[in-house]
C-alpha cells in the first residue's frame, strides 16, 4: 500500500486518524483557503480539497488526506470564536436546539504521474440541552472553545450539555471514520485484486 499522508494541523484529526491503525505521516499544508460555495457541506468539501491538493503537490506520491469540518446553525457556518463574547453567542445560538455538523473529506491517490480524487461529506446532527446565561459564561472560561468550529468541543467538558446525535460520533470530533474506513477498504480491494493477463 502507498505511503498515507494527513494534510492537517489538527492534533484531534491525527488521533483520529490513528485509530484506523494505519500508518501515516503528517504534512501541514500551505494553502489560502477560497470559498465559492454557501451550502455548509459543499463548503467542507472544497476546503478539504483545497487541502489535499496543495499537499499533493509537496510529494512525489502517496495517499493524502485533507479534511475541514463546520458547524452550521440555522443554515449559517459558525467559525472559531474570536473572543469570550464571540464564543457565547455561539453557544447561546445552539442551546436548547439542534444543529448540523458536516466534515469534508477528500482522498487524493498519486501514482505514476497520475492524480485520482475522492471528495464527500459528511453531516452530523447534533442536540444541544438548554443552558441557562451562568453554564454558557463557565464553559466559555474554558480553553475549550477557542479552537473548534461552533466554539465547542463535543469530546471535552461541552460533552455533558450533548442530549443526543444522529450520525457518525467522530465526524463532530473531526473525521468521519467509518466512511474513511469504507473508502480505504474499498481501494484495498481494487489494488489486491488480480492484474489481468
Amino acid at each position: 500500500m502507498q505511503k498515507i499522508i494527513l494534510a492537517s494541523q489538527s492534533p484531534r484529526r491525527r488521533e483520529l486518524f490513528a485509530l484506523l491503525g494505519l500508518p501515516f505521516d503528517i504534512l501541514v499544508p500551505d494553502t489560502e483557503e477560497v470559498i465559492t460555495s454557501s451550502e455548509p457541506s459543499e463548503v467542507t468539501e472544497e476546503l478539504s480539497r483545497q487541502k489535499a491538493e496543495a499537499a499533493a503537490q509537496q510529494v512525489d506520491g502517496g495517499i493524502i488526506i485533507g479534511a475541514d469540518t463546520v458547524v452550521s446553525a440555522a443554515g449559517k457556518i459558525l467559525g472559531k470564536p474570536s473572543d469570550e463574547e464571540d464564543a457565547f453567542r455561539m453557544i447561546q445560538s445552539l442551546q436548547g436546539k439542534s444543529h448540523m455538523v458536516y466534515t469534508g473529506v477528500t482522498i487524493l491517490i498519486k501514482e505514476k504521474g497520475k492524480i485520482r480524487e475522492k471528495t464527500f461529506s459528511v453531516g452530523t446532527k447534533v442536540c444541544v440541552a438548554a443552558m441557562d446565561e451562568e453554564e454558557i459564561r463557565s464553559y466559555i472560561t474554558t480553553d475549550e472553545p477557542y479552537d473548534k468550529a461552533g466554539g465547542y468541543g463535543i469530546q471535552g467538558a461541552f460533552g455533558k450539555y450533548i442530549e443526543g446525535i444522529e450520525g457518525d460520533y467522530y465526524n463532530v470530533v473531526g473525521l468521519p471514520l467509518h466512511r474513511i474506513y469504507e473508502e480505504f477498504r474499498h481501494y484495498m480491494k481494487q489494488t489486491s485484486a488480480c492484474p489481468e493477463k
